[in-house]
């Protein structure tokens, strides 16, 4: 293995899945799984993605249309993950899957759109989430004087919002789009 590759392999796909999401699939990984996770990451990552010549964003969406044609659903939700990290849009994501779609085959490409709605509706609730102003509580008018009490960030209590960051919304994406139970408390 050729250590420097492997390690510009995984800086690019930290950047471009994000931390919580590699960290994740590394500690996911077992010994069997171990050496397709060094190639992968030397190879896809540290080869190809480290080039120049194309920007993350153009290959984002050819590696879209790859795993359109290859009807790679697990790796396609993962890589619309990326896509959209790097900048691509949603119609950018669909316009890529309709040409796919026709040159690959229509079942195929009714696959990949099925897998990126689920991850594109996904983070644009997770990003709303993030974008929304919190509201105080309505209790907050009301409160007798003295210290203020500990703030309540659960989903229902108070009415404020659990702090979030760009982290957090690719592990929770990738909870998602790998099938795994996590707990987001």
């Amino acid at each position: 293995m050729d250590q420097k590759r492997f390690e510009d392999g995984l800086k690019v796909r930290r950047e471009v899945l994000g931390d919580e999401y590699l960290n994740k699939a590394l500690a996911a990984s077992t010994e069997f799984m171990k050496p397709m996770q060094e190639l992968v990451t030397e190879n896809c990552w540290g080869y190809i993605w480290t080039r120049d010549a194309l920007p993350r964003k153009t290959r984002s969406l050819v590696t879209l249309a790859f795993l359109s044609a290859l009807r790679a659903t697990t790796e396609l939700k993962t890589h619309v993950l990326g896509a959209l990290r790097n900048g691509c849009t949603k119609e950018e994501i669909q316009e890529v899957l309709l040409q796919a779609a026709v040159y690959v085959g229509v079942p195929a490409g009714i696959e990949a759109f099925r897998a990126a709605k689920e991850v594109i509706e996904t983070w644009k609730r997770l990003m709303a989430e993030i974008t929304a102003p919190t509201a105080p509580s309505p209790r907050a008018r009301f409160r007798p004087p003295g210290p203020a009490p500990a703030a309540h960030h659960s989903r229902r209590g108070c009415g404020r919002r659990r702090p979030s960051s760009f982290a957090a919304l690719s592990y929770m994406i990738f909870c998602f789009t790998s099938g795994l139970n996590c707990s987001f408390s």
